[in-house]
């Protein structure tokens, strides 16, 4: 099979879809078409809206996320929204088993998840009404893992679901090796929480509390040095890949919301840190698209169209929030108080080929954080304008919100419009991996990743559960070929992900997260000489440079890897997403 045909076959075991009428979708453009209507149905004027809606789909120029593709228009009770967070753990067995339960409804819905596990008591400290002793949160995760497993088994959607823990929770040793096991939660992503003292601790060799819970009088408190802490987590990530790191409190410092609510999960990719029944509600630009005369001197970003989209886009989510089924009571009413968005782009590696640039030089870099201040100050302003005429979202505080870093770094005339208006949309931009929506449009480098590999071999699976192997071209190198007429080697700008270093990787994301109010997906791939010591350079940079969430791969060193490059024997990357 070709490119051509994994495009098909995405959409077909996934995105097909049929109308409330019953009618089922015969070619990507009915897709387009009945997405489009659903979501325009929110509108005073549907029918123009789903105009214009169906214009930003076609050809792929924006890409919804997953769910809303999979859903909008479906007479079945499933959500548009791709992920949760869920609501706090009580620590109780009856609080654990109700978790669990909304759990099972919210993954049955389609939607991934993510769980802070922190409020949990750690193994070997006595339950609170038998007596009987705690087996402490790894061990609930497995039981997470299993009802996973369990729904997996049961539909076409791969299960998807972030742990986090507390860096200070007794038990967080043993959550950082949980994944060591080659056989152990294979639904489960996970993060530490890190906090900006326990780096202090580190930097400074002092020794660091762990305690239960956390306050004046614990439970349970014991001492480590939080160098020998900090090694455990590199030392982790650089054999398995994870844990990954949220820095906690950079995430809650730059939440526009700090004012109401406090944040210790995301969703299972980490783009979107959430509160208590939080929604992701995703859709990425694609930048492919924007870029005129492409492989020639006189290529590049049409920033125009990019605003004109930006905007469009923007209703389309907000609009998703309207239209949606959710899960829970809890996450519609989360969703409708805040009215979070996440629009981001993909095909940034390939938009950088077909310019000229490569990667990891500065002058890629610096067209990559043009592109997102242009969507940034477009998405804000067509929220603003939504606000004048829809209202701001309930949550909106004029006085707090307008004090949050983010916002007080818009420019002054969209900080003046939203004084006067207030916002739609408490957030607006994410970047997400973006892996399947960019297979469906023709093999696009995913999210903000170089590209991946030239040519490389795909494990799908299709509408039946059975796993094929596809092979499959870069749609920039298709291009490339297409328009050179020549099968001869690429420009310098076609860059793989295998030859980068991993501080390039981070400057990249560094360079993009400034004009990013929720947060980034991005895999720091490691090259082949990098040691355990290259991953605690690149964790401790990306904290000095205010990137929320980090996460490291050294190609060889995980299971469950779908891609690998023609003619190698083993796979080189993740398939870190949830649409």
């Amino acid at each position: 099979m070709t490119t051509a045909d994994i495009s098909d076959l995405i959409w077909a075991s996934r995105y097909r879809g049929a109308d409330r009428d019953g009618a089922p979708d015969s070619s990507i453009a009915d897709t387009w078409s009945r997405v489009a209507r659903c979501i325009a149905a929110a509108e005073r004027d549907p029918r123009e809206w789903a105009r214009r809606f169906e214009s930003a789909l076609d050809d792929f120029r924006f890409l919804p996320g997953g769910r809303i593709l999979a859903g909008a228009g479906l007479d079945k009770d499933v959500t548009l929204f791709n992920c949760f967070v869920a609501g706090q753990l009580v620590d109780s067995l009856q609080g654990i088993l109700e978790s669990l339960k909304e759990t099972a409804i919210t993954m049955q819905h389609g939607g991934g998840i993510g769980l802070d596990f922190s409020p949990l008591r750690p193994s070997g400290l006595p339950a609170i009404r038998t007596g009987a002793t705690a087996s402490g949160p790894v061990s609930f995760m497995r039981v997470w893992d299993s009802m996973c497993e369990t729904l997996l088994a049961t539909g076409r959607r791969r299960g998807a679901m972030m742990g986090t823990l507390r860096c200070d929770h007794p038990d967080i040793d043993a959550f950082i090796d949980a994944k060591r096991d080659t056989e152990a939660l294979h639904n489960f992503n996970l993060s530490v929480l890190v906090t900006d003292e326990f780096l202090n601790a580190v930097d400074d060799d002092r020794e660091w509390s762990l305690v239960y819970p956390p306050g004046d009088d614990p439970l349970v408190e014991k001492r480590i040095p939080a160098r020998e802490l900090w090694q455990h987590i590199v030392e982790a990530a650089f054999a398995s890949a994870e844990p990954g790191l949220l820095f906690v409190d950079t995430i809650n410092r730059e939440n526009n919301l700090r004012y109401c609510e406090r944040i210790s999960a995301t969703n299972p990719c980490g783009e979107v840190p959430l509160p208590p029944y939080g929604a992701c509600d995703l859709g990425s630009i694609n930048l492919v698209a924007a870029v005129s005369s492409p492989f020639t001197d006189a290529a590049a970003i049409d920033h125009e169209y990019l605003q004109r989209l930006s905007g469009i886009a923007v209703r389309f989510l907000d609009n998703v929030i309207d239209v949606s089924r959710f899960p829970l009571e809890q996450q519609a009413a989360q969703a409708r108080r805040t009215r979070r968005v996440g629009l981001g782009i993909t095909g940034l590696g390939d938009a950088l080929a077909m310019l000229g640039l490569q990667y990891d030089s500065e002058v890629a870099r610096k067209l990559a954080a043009d592109v997102m201040r242009s969507i940034r100050d477009s998405a804000y302003r067509a929220s603003i304008e939504l606000a004048a005429e829809k209202g701001p979202f309930p949550a909106f505080d004029a006085a707090r919100y307008g004090e949050a870093p983010f916002v007080k770094r818009l420019p002054g005339d969209l900080r003046e419009a939203l004084a006067k208006h207030g916002i739609r949309n408490s957030h607006l931009l994410s970047i997400a991996p973006a892996g399947t929506i960019s297979l469906l449009a023709g093999n696009l480098s995913s999210g903000i990743e170089p590209i991946y590999a030239l040519e490389a071999v795909r494990s799908v699976r299709d509408s039946t559960q059975h796993m094929r192997e596809i092979a499959v071209e870069d749609l920039a190198l298709r291009r490339w070929r297409r328009q050179s007429g020549a099968e001869s080697a690429p420009p310098e700008s076609f860059v793989t992900a295998d030859v980068i270093g991993g501080d390039a990787h981070m400057a990249m994301q560094a360079s993009l997260q400034p004009y990013v109010d929720n947060a980034i997906s991005k895999t720091i791939t490691l090259t082949p000489g990098a040691t355990a010591e290259t991953v605690n350079d690149i964790f401790r940079s990306a904290h000095a440079q205010g990137i929320k969430g980090c996460t490291v791969f050294r190609p060889g060193s995980m299971r469950g890897e779908v891609i690998r490059r023609r003619d190698e024997s083993h796979c080189c990357g993740v398939e870190r997403e949830c649409d």
